[in-house]
């Protein structure tokens, strides 16, 4: 069995990695355990070079470690969802929470705790829009944040008035009035606001369906 690999440039090597599956393990995080975060990963892989035949018996020099700060929280994020349209890490809302409360924006668990007939104002990302034909206009709003998911109807009259937002928005926020039926809840939407500034570039999709 093969000694485990020492370092980035060792796994490379012996691997033979091209520049663009180097690129692709630095940009996943897949080489944390070698490098120890992500911008060393491509301050690594950035130093690896073909060796030359005649000198692949030659061991490479060691050279002095270069101090590199690891990401940020959002950085990881943002680059996850660039990579992959979702993340392992913090939830992006996890990250602007302080600015949703500071709009009086609950979480979905206060959502979720809260009686039929209670007006909240709530901010998720988008993940789903749908609006089907023997619905009668009414479009339905899947929300998302650190600790799950709201359900929001939006009547005809609403989403005709807001229909740029409501299209367009990546993170909505919904001014509005729950509703119970037994174990099932909605939002229905009251006013809504487009909030995808806050995210910063983040460049997230949701599924619509018409």
């Amino acid at each position: 069995m093969d000694d485990a690999f020492v370092d980035v440039d060792d796994l490379c090597r012996r691997a033979q990695l091209d520049a663009r599956a180097r690129s692709l393990l630095a940009r996943a995080d897949a080489l944390r355990g070698l490098a120890g975060h992500r911008h060393r990963a491509h301050w690594e892989i950035a130093g690896v070079e073909a060796q030359l035949p005649l000198l692949e018996a030659i061991a490479p020099t060691a050279e002095s470690r270069v101090t590199i700060p690891p990401p940020t929280a959002r950085e990881r994020v943002l680059e996850d969802y660039a990579l992959f349209g979702l993340t392992l890490g913090s939830h992006p809302l996890a990250l602007l929470r302080d600015s949703l409360k500071a709009r009086r924006c609950r979480g979905s668990r206060e959502v979720r705790a809260l009686l039929h007939g209670k007006s909240v104002r709530y901010a998720g990302l988008v993940t789903m829009r749908q609006r089907p034909a023997t619905a009668s206009g009414v479009t339905f709003v899947t929300l998302e944040d650190e600790h799950g998911m709201v359900n929001v109807v939006v009547w005809r009259d609403l989403a005709e008035r807001q229909r740029r937002v409501l299209r367009e928005a990546q993170l909505l926020e919904v001014e509005g009035r729950v509703e119970t039926d037994g174990n099932v809840q909605h939002l229905i939407a009251q006013r809504l606001g487009d909030l995808s500034s806050l995210l910063g570039g983040l460049d997230t999709r949701s599924r619509d369906f018409r």
